[in-house]
């Protein structure tokens, strides 16, 4: 099966490279769009690869990708078997239930 629903990578956008860096490394609590998320990041000790799993808590939703950071100028962007418009609208929409 491939990494992303339609089996190509997007190149990151710069708000949603801004939003996904204030994200702590290890695990979160928030909400999105009313509904309540748990989401856990980890990144690379090199700085080359940045994964997020996040799920809907006592719900069904899930969103997971890996971001790679081989060149500064074309992030790309792997959505794990979904579009990258839910990817993209769960990074930057995410409000943490403390400091990120």
């Amino acid at each position: 099966m491939s990494p992303t629903m339609n089996g190509t990578s997007t190149t990151a956008t710069p708000d949603f490279q801004r939003a996904l860096a204030a994200f702590p490394a290890g695990y979160v609590e928030g909400h999105l769009n009313g509904r309540r998320w748990g989401s856990t990041v980890k990144r690379s000790d090199d700085g080359s690869r940045v994964w997020l799993f996040a799920e809907e808590l006592g719900g069904g939703e899930i969103v997971s990708f890996n971001l790679y950071l081989l060149s500064s100028d074309r992030p790309m962007l792997r959505p794990c078997e979904m579009a990258s418009e839910k990817v993209t609208e769960f990074v930057i929409a995410f409000v943490p239930d403390r400091k990120i």
